[in-house]
């Protein structure tokens, strides 16, 4: 409803949406920055922040400006009053959105906050869902086995929309394979269809090969440490 009342920002870029229990803000990292590389302009969500909550919404890497921030809030403000029942990371989100639309990104990669079927940011329908490696995580909200907490992370997964899924635990594996088939959604195997060879991890990040079905990528140096 308040997406709605803003005018639907959400849905004026394409986006990636990521969801999982490990790596969620480094791939996020990645893949924001290889839009930006392309020469892309483009927008990163992610959550809780660390050092400040400007954080959470970048465009081509750069934190929201307390000037932007303020404009944003207070025009998303009276819309949100005439909304019951809204969290505060729904707020957050449809901020997020908003001030994407407004900066006119061309592109915006989404880090789902906890979970993914009941997420906030699962409003989106996404050129692609990621899912990252799944393991125990928020089990009050999401439940006590690997197989249940891996079908709230599916629920991201979208009709026709292609799925990349990292590496995963058998259970996870079939829940996400199961929903990929089950929602006519293209399925792809990071382990499958990437190698990654020569790798070593050192204090400055990590340096590796890196061989895709388009080409090879030698000594690739990553300084995220994750």
């Amino acid at each position: 409803k308040l997406l709605e009342r803003l005018g639907n920002p959400h849905l004026k870029y394409p986006t990636l949406h990521v969801a999982g229990t490990n790596g969620k803000g480094s791939t996020c990292a990645f893949a924001a920055s290889i839009l930006q590389a392309q020469g892309i302009s483009v927008g990163l969500y992610t959550s809780p922040h660390l050092l400040s909550f400007r954080e959470r919404m970048k465009v081509n890497g750069a934190w929201i400006s307390e000037e932007a921030l303020a404009k944003i809030v207070a025009e998303v403000k009276p819309k949100a009053l005439a909304v019951t029942g809204l969290t505060y990371f729904e707020l957050v989100t449809a901020c997020a959105f908003f001030y994407f639309a407004q900066a006119s990104v061309e592109a915006a990669v989404i880090e789902v906050g906890l979970g993914g079927r009941w997420d906030a940011t699962n409003v989106l329908i996404p050129k692609i869902s990621v899912i990252t490696p799944v393991s125990l995580d928020h089990m009050p909200q999401l439940g006590k086995t690997i197989e249940a907490i891996a079908r709230e992370k599916a629920g991201i997964i979208k009709p026709g929309v292609p799925v990349v899924a990292a590496p995963q635990s058998p259970e996870a594996r079939e829940v996400i394979a199961e929903t990929s088939a089950s929602r006519g959604a293209p399925l792809h195997w990071v382990e499958e269809e990437v190698k990654v060879s020569s790798l070593a991890v050192g204090i400055e990040g990590a340096v590796c090969t890196f061989e895709t079905p388009v080409a090879r990528y030698p000594d690739l140096k990553i300084p995220l440490l994750g």
